[in-house]
C-alpha cells in the first residue's frame, strides 16, 4: 500500500458513505431512500469493525451530513516573525504542537477563516499574503479519518495582537526551522509541510503547491 494512502477498507467505507449521502440529497423515491440509508449503515459498520468506535455513532455522524458529499476544508496559518514560525499547543491533542488553524466555517472565505483561527488560537491579528498550498489530507499521509478533506495553507503577516492562549491552546511560541518541536500533532501538521512553509517564506515567488 502506498504510504500516502489510507487503508483500502477506509477508502471503500468513505466512498460508500459519500454515495449514500449524495443519493439521499437527490432522491425522491422512498425505496431508494431506504437503500441509501442501508448503505450508510453498512459504511458505518465497516468503519467501526476495522477502525474501532461505535457503529451507531458513526451512522449518526454520516446521516448528519447533508447535500452532495464533498471534501471538508481545513485552513492553516503559517505566520512568520523574524524568520521564526508561529506554533501553538493543541489541548485536544495532548499538547502537541501545530500551526494555528482548523475547520473552515460557513459564510467566511478561506482567508477570513484563517484570520479567525490564528486570532482565536494564538492572540495575533494577521493578514494572509499568499495561498502556499492546497493539499489533500490523505495524499499527505495524515492520520486516517472518516471524511475526505483538503488542507489550505496560507502565509500570513502579523498586523497586531499579542501571544495569548485559548480554550483550544495551552502555549504559543515562535520557532526557527532548526528548532521545530518533535512533538507534533500529525493529525494537523507534518514535518515536511512545515519545511515547505519555510521554503515559501524564503521565496515568496514559489507557486502554490497542490494535491
Amino acid at each position: 500500500m502506498d504510504a500516502r494512502s489510507d487503508p483500502e477498507w477506509l477508502v471503500m467505507a468513505r466512498e460508500m458513505a459519500a454515495i449514500a449521502q449524495s443519493g439521499l440529497a437527490f432522491t425522491r423515491d422512498p425505496y431508494d431512500r431506504e437503500r441509501y440509508q442501508a448503505l450508510t449503515r453498512l459504511a458505518a459498520r465497516a468503519m467501526a469493525r476495522h477502525g474501532g468506535g461505535g457503529g451507531d455513532v458513526l451512522e449518526r455522524m454520516f446521516l448528519a451530513q447533508e447535500g452532495y458529499a464533498t471534501p471538508k476544508i481545513d485552513v492553516r496559518g503559517a505566520v512568520f516573525r523574524e524568520g521564526r514560525l508561529l506554533m501553538v499547543r493543541e489541548v485536544a491533542d495532548e499538547g502537541r504542537w501545530t500551526l494555528p488553524g482548523g475547520w473552515a466555517d460557513v459564510n467566511l472565505t478561506p482567508a477570513e477563516n484563517v484570520v479567525r483561527e490564528v486570532r482565536e488560537e494564538s492572540g495575533f491579528r494577521v493578514r494572509p499574503r499568499k495561498l502556499a498550498a492546497v493539499w489533500d489530507r490523505t495524499r499527505q499521509g495524515h492520520v486516517p479519518k472518516p471524511f475526505s478533506a483538503a488542507k489550505l495553507f496560507f502565509l500570513c503577516e502579523i498586523e497586531g495582537g499579542a501571544a495569548a492562549t485559548s480554550a483550544e491552546t495551552s502555549e504559543v511560541a515562535f520557532f526557527a526551522e532548526a528548532e521545530i518541536p518533535a512533538f507534533l500533532s500529525h493529525d494537523r501538521i507534518l514535518p515536511r509541510q512545515i519545511a515547505r512553509m519555510f521554503a515559501h517564506w524564503r521565496d515568496p515567488a514559489l507557486p502554490t503547491e497542490f494535491d
